[in-house]
């Protein structure tokens, strides 16, 4: 596995824990977006892209937030407990699943150490006079540099 590219999207002013958006591209095939760099109580670690969980209304099937109170369709009265069976201990509840996300250690680690590598670099381009934050819209190499350059 080789992880590409990498774009890194710094978080503006004040943004609470959450420092930058990223996405990485691997083996010029496979591209993972809106990956989270977050700085923990450990220091900086990725959050893969995930959703929320949602199951069933009894009534009409629609699917809702497991935390929902009420059916976003119907309208009827949610069981507030019924995200207790996605408990993973006493204290943490499971309310998203990772969309992506790295099955080894070794893996994990690779695409750390890159991210975290890229994001030093952007965080040290963005105290550059002139500097122009990359585009993380485009999947197309070349535009992405020339709309970060200024190049036709």
């Amino acid at each position: 596995m080789c992880v590409s590219e990498i774009k890194i999207h710094l978080c503006p002013g004040n943004s609470g824990r959450l420092r930058a958006f990223c996405s990485i591209t691997i083996d010029n095939a496979l591209v993972i977006r809106d990956i989270k760099i977050i700085d923990g109580d450990g220091g900086l670690f990725l959050a893969m892209p995930s959703r929320k969980l949602t199951d069933a209304c009894p009534q009409c099937r629609e699917k809702n937030h497991l935390r929902a109170r009420f059916c976003n369709q119907c309208g009827t009265r949610l069981n507030e407990n019924r995200h207790q069976r996605y408990r993973l201990g006493p204290d943490r509840l499971k309310l998203h699943a990772d969309i992506a996300h790295p099955i080894t250690a070794a893996a994990r680690s690779e695409i750390e150490h890159a991210v975290f590598a890229a994001f030093d670099d952007e965080l040290r381009r963005s105290h550059e006079p002139g500097y122009v934050p990359t585009p993380m819209d485009t999947d197309v190499p070349e535009l992405a540099m020339n709309l970060r350059t200024g190049a036709a």
